[in-house]
């Protein structure tokens, strides 16, 4: 397998290779992303392959305490088997490797598989994770399984690569596709797809996207359905297709409520009095009897006439 071949040799920040006897199920070891609450850690983890990748994503599990992820669930990722719809053959298990790298330091917010523990006990896991042993891929402790930081280290060709494709990689909070988008008024601003960034950057982000939140908020709701990709209120992040569904499915509903406000009241023929109807219908009883009457006694007449000439 070309992938196994490439991440056959450990580098600085991460480590996959498949098991001997399963070549769908790969066993990875990462490094803490520095200056964060994961400085100093090595996570280990599992990725499972289906048998149609890379047509279909993987499933990424942790199986090192970090404080970010959970232990031994399947963590929801744009890049993980939770979207199918999202991912994108060109990606790797590299890819996979650096986007996990990235968005350690980022907040859970409720998505399926993340944790929002406290800096001091992700740093307290950060110092014990070197000391865990994967029984299953029967490698040594996680100090050995990376090679050592250097200064004068430099990220290899691939690794910028792999990188930029990781930027397009969003976590999908599921959890939020049961609020209604609609309590945002409307207001979309552009999502920031860089996984990680110093805070100066995001603070300039920030004050760019300020005038651009504004005026979509001045705007109507009809004219923010145009924009693309919307993105999740409060979040900055763009909507998985089921909450573009949701929300356009809710933006439908509004536009059909404020349709049948404008619309004339229906307003049904009068309807005669119970009263009125029933003496209506008595009439044309006594009507009908009297008229059947004559009739029988003109036949009993028409046939005592006969009866009389008869015997004449």
């Amino acid at each position: 397998m070309k992938e196994a071949a490439e991440l056959r040799d450990p580098t600085e920040h991460y480590h996959a290779q498949p098991l001997e006897d399963n070549l769908f199920e790969w066993h990875f070891s990462v490094r803490g992303p520095p200056d964060s609450d994961f400085d100093g850690g090595v996570y280990h983890g599992r990725i499972v392959l289906p048998p149609e990748y890379p047509m279909k994503p993987p499933s990424i599990i942790l199986l090192t305490p970090n404080g970010r992820f959970e232990v031994g669930k399947k963590i929801c990722l744009s890049i993980s088997g939770h979207h199918p719809e999202t991912w994108q053959p060109s990606w790797s298990i590299r890819t996979a490797l650096i986007a996990i790298i990235g968005f350690m330091p980022t907040k859970g917010e409720g998505a399926i598989g993340s944790l929002d523990y406290t800096p001091e006990e992700r740093r307290a896991l950060a110092k014990k994770s070197q000391d865990f042993c994967c029984e299953a891929c029967g490698g040594g402790s996680m100090r050995s399984a990376l090679l050592a930081l250097t200064p004068n280290s430099d990220p290899s060709a691939e690794d910028d690569q792999a990188k930029e494709l990781a930027q397009q990689i969003n976590f999908k909070e599921e959890s939020s596709v049961s609020r209604q988008p609609s309590e945002s008024g409307g207001a979309e601003s552009e999502p920031s797809t860089s996984p990680q960034g110093d805070s100066s950057s995001s603070a300039e982000q920030q004050e760019s996207e300020g005038p651009r939140a504004e005026q979509a908020e001045a705007s109507p709701a009809t004219e923010t359905e145009g924009l693309s990709p919307p993105a999740a209120p409060g979040t900055g992040r763009p909507l998985s297709p089921r909450q573009r569904r949701a929300q356009q499915h809710s933006q439908r509903n509004q536009r059909e409520g404020r349709e049948a406000a404008s619309r004339p009241p229906f307003t049904p023929a009068p309807r005669l009095p119970l009263e009125e109807s029933s003496a209506g219908s008595v009439v044309l009883i006594v009507l009908l009897t009297l008229a059947l009457a004559a009739l029988i006694f003109r036949r009993i007449y028409l046939a005592n006439e006969f009866k009389f000439d008869y015997e004449l």
